[in-house]
């Protein structure tokens, strides 16, 4: 049995979906797995979800919820993953930027805690408000707000520290 609104929204948010579970989880397995995951427990549940104002927020929770319950798993199991950056954006749209800095700066943000990195990609990959990271992680605003500021400034001295130690200072 299909629901043909379900299909329409699986169509339309499977790629956007993969893209955040990857810039989240840095492995591309683990990011398909847990979009694949929060659509069948979607479908078990899916009369209740599409009368949801947005369901699509409610996905993107469950798939976080998924690549960051997944990271505790594999803590426990002990793997270890390589992180890829996430494919280079159009470079019709990137305004020229450089390759290798994009790939720096991914490298920089794939060693952040997993939720420092997922509030970063909800708000600067997804465009999303504080509020809407809130309600994707299942926090308050102003956890939001410290998690975003503790990450940048990680960002910032790494980026600070490689630019030093590339120009030899």
């Amino acid at each position: 049995m299909t629901v043909p609104e379900y299909d329409d929204v699986y169509a339309a948010l499977w790629p956007r979906l993969v893209r955040t579970a990857y810039a989240v989880s840095g492995d591309l397995g683990v990011a398909e797995d847990a979009v694949q995951t929060a659509f069948a427990k979607a479908y078990r549940s899916w009369r209740r979800i599409s009368r949801l104002h947005a369901p699509e927020a409610y996905l993107r929770r469950m798939v976080v919820n998924e690549v960051l319950n997944d990271r505790r798993r594999a803590r426990r199991r002990h793997e270890i993953t390589s992180p890829e950056p996430p494919e280079p954006p159009d470079r019709a749209t990137d305004g020229g930027q450089d390759p290798l800095a994009h790939d720096e700066m991914w490298r920089a943000v794939s060693a952040l805690p997993p939720r420092q990195r997922a509030v970063l990609v909800l708000r600067y990959y997804e465009d999303l408000s504080e509020q809407q990271i809130a309600d994707a992680l299942g926090c308050r605003p102003g956890t939001v707000k410290s998690q975003a500021a503790a990450a940048l400034a990680t960002l910032r001295t790494r980026m600070d520290l490689s630019t030093r130690a590339r120009e030899g200072l």
